[in-house]
C-alpha cells in the first residue's frame, strides 16, 4: 500500500470516527431531551402570582423606580466629562435596565397588568406587614400604603420629583455629578428597601434571588457614591420631613 493510500484511509477512518461519535452525541441528547420533557410533563405546573401579590408588585414598583435611575443616568452622562461620574452612570443605566426588562418580562409571563388599577404604589409592602424602616433613616420611609404620599412625580421613597429633575437637567460639571450622587443615594435607599421587602414577602424563588442582588448591588454602589459625594467635598441630602397622607396615615 503506498503512502499516499495509507494517508487517505487514515483520514477516513478518523473522519468516521468523528461522525459516529457525533451521531452517538445526538442520540443521547434527543433521549436526555425526551427524559427531560417528561419530567417536566409530569410535574405540577409553577404556580402564577396573583395581581395583588407581592412578587407582582414588586415588579410592577420596582420596574418603575429603575426607570426613573435609568433616565437620571442618561441625563448626568451628558451634562458632564468627569470619566468616574459617567462610568457609574453607565453601569446603574445598565444593571437597571436590564433588571427592569426581567421584571417586565415576568409580569407578561405571569400574564398580569404592568399597571394595577386601584393598588397604590408599594401596597404590597403594607399587606405583608412591612413598615419600610430600613432606609438609614431617610424621611417618608413608610411606603406609599403605610403613609408616604406621592407628590411632583415622586411615586415612591428615594423617588426624585419633577424639579429635582429638572434641576439636574439645568446643572453641568461638579454641580450634575453632586445633584446625581445625591438624588441616587436617596433613589438607592428606597430601592434597597423595597429589595429587602420582595427577599422576605416574595414567594417566586428566581424574583427572591434578583431583589437580594439588588440590595446587595445597590448597598455597595452606595458606599462608593458616598466616596464620591466626599471628593467633591459634598455629603448626601439631609433627609427632609415626611410626606403624609391628610388623614395621618
Amino acid at each position: 500500500m503506498t503512502a499516499a493510500r495509507r494517508g487517505r484511509r487514515v483520514e477516513w477512518v478518523a473522519g468516521s470516527a468523528v461522525g459516529l461519535a457525533l451521531l452517538f452525541a445526538g442520540v443521547a441528547t434527543v433521549a436526555s431531551a425526551r427524559d427531560d420533557g417528561a419530567r417536566h410533563a409530569a410535574a405540577p405546573a409553577p404556580r402564577t402570582p396573583a395581581v395583588d401579590s407581592a412578587d407582582a408588585g414588586f415588579a410592577r414598583d420596582m420596574a418603575v423606580h429603575h426607570q426613573q435611575a435609568v433616565e437620571m443616568s442618561f441625563i448626568v452622562r451628558d451634562r458632564t466629562r468627569d470619566e468616574e461620574a459617567r462610568r457609574l452612570a453607565y453601569d446603574i443605566a445598565n444593571t437597571q435596565a436590564n433588571q427592569r426588562g426581567m421584571l417586565l418580562g415576568w409580569l407578561d409571563l405571569w400574564e398580569l397588568p404592568k399597571a394595577a388599577a386601584g393598588q397604590e404604589p408599594m401596597a404590597w409592602m403594607a399587606a405583608g406587614g412591612h413598615e419600610g424602616h430600613g432606609m438609614d433613616g431617610m424621611a417618608g420611609t413608610e411606603g406609599t400604603g403605610t403613609g408616604y404620599r406621592a407628590h411632583d412625580g415622586s411615586l415612591m421613597p428615594g423617588m426624585a420629583t419633577r424639579t429635582e429633575l429638572d434641576r439636574l437637567r439645568r446643572a453641568s460639571g461638579r454641580n450634575a455629578e453632586v445633584l446625581y450622587l445625591q438624588l441616587m443615594t436617596d433613589h438607592h435607599k428606597g430601592g434597597i428597601d423595597m429589595a429587602r421587602g420582595c427577599a422576605r414577602l416574595c414567594t417566586v424563588k428566581v424574583e427572591k434571588r434578583l431583589a437580594q442582588g439588588m440590595a446587595d448591588a445597590q448597598q455597595s454602589e452606595l458606599d462608593t457614591m458616598a466616596r464620591m459625594l466626599a471628593a467633591r467635598g459634598a455629603k448626601p441630602r439631609i433627609p427632609s420631613e415626611p410626606q403624609m397622607h391628610p388623614n395621618g396615615r
